[in-house]
């Protein structure tokens, strides 16, 4: 009986943990990692760009980052197919990278809201909102993969395929809940009722595992990670980089941006996180310079490809 009493008692003080804040803390604390590296090697960086020499390297960063957009679109695709819901035109992957730049519009769900209009309108509601719930989660679950391969280096890093356990059928429930516990303000758009029988009544599997839209995610998380790579390789120019180690530290610290969203894109974050795995390996002027760049790169790749989209928005407005 104790123990269920301090069982019950543990679960409750979990419940009442503001998370939001404790994300809050950890983006504003991984901001000031970054500006003091920032500061601390502030006379060894040079933001002089050679035209020449680097100028296709970044450019050739920036369509690894374009083509990583297009490839998450066609993975929410199949993450809406897998659901039940098939579309023979790419409608969908076109709405998706259009509306892709709205997660740098203040609140950074507006994005979901979008895509779950857009389903809505098509489907059933359920599928419009589960479908933009999980897409994250899909995504997390493949830098986790890729940033398991880091199993070479110490076994710990094969607990990293525990969110793939659930990417099923008969689990994905579980995982649908907590996510809409946990995106409280895209739930919110639509109030639905939270129950197994409701759920299996209006989705319909096609299959045990999205294999296609897994794959492809994984697909968008390494087609950044290239983007990163050339980034770097621009401006390091000793030939002993990792290639292993680099894409484990680069998923391990997509992840933790992804998972914490007080930013668009994980900003401040990721780049905190990288500098914090990477740790002396390479020199940290080299790192934050290349870091600086791709965020720059990536952000141009979102803002490309969703200006239209965001054009559109603003004439109907006025």
């Amino acid at each position: 009986m104790s123990l269920k009493i301090s069982g019950q008692g543990y679960l409750n003080i979990f419940r009442k943990i503001n998370f939001g804040f404790l994300k809050s803390i950890f983006f504003v604390s991984s901001l000031l990692y970054f500006f003091v590296y920032f500061f601390y090697n502030i006379d060894q960086i040079s933001f002089d760009i050679n035209l020449e020499k680097n100028g296709k390297d970044l450019f050739l960063s920036f369509l690894f980052c374009v083509f990583s957009i297009f490839l998450n679109a066609y993975a929410w695709k199949y993450i809406v197919k897998w659901f039940g819901k098939e579309f023979k035109r790419n409608n969908l992957v076109s709405f998706y990278v259009l509306t892709n730049i709205l997660k740098y519009v203040p609140g950074g769900f507006w994005h979901f809201v979008e895509r779950f209009n857009f389903i809505k309108k098509i489907s059933n509601p359920h599928i419009a909102l589960y479908s933009t719930l999980i897409e994250p989660y899909f995504m997390l679950s493949g830098s986790f993969l890729l940033a398991s391969i880091g199993v070479v280096f110490s076994p710990l890093y094969f607990l990293l395929i525990l969110p793939l356990i659930f990417l099923n059928r008969k689990l994905i429930y579980l995982v649908l809940k907590r996510l809409g516990n946990l995106k409280g303000k895209v739930v919110d758009v639509l109030r639905l009722a939270n129950s197994k029988d409701h759920f299996e009544k209006r989705i319909n599997i096609i299959s045990f595992f999205p294999t296609t839209a897994f794959l492809l995610e994984i697909g968008f998380v390494f087609s950044k990670f290239i983007g990163f790579y050339i980034c770097l390789n621009s401006f390091y120019t000793d030939n002993t980089l990792n290639f292993i180690f680099l894409l484990v530290i680069f998923s391990l610290s997509w992840s933790l941006g992804l998972i914490v969203p007080a930013a668009p894109g994980g900003v401040g974050v990721f780049e905190a996180c990288f500098l914090f795995f990477v740790g002396k390996n390479i020199p940290q002027n080299t790192i934050i310079i290349s870091l600086i760049y791709f965020r720059v790169v990536s952000t141009s790749a979102d803002l490309f490809l969703g200006f239209p989209f965001l054009i559109r928005k603003l004439l109907k407005k006025s």
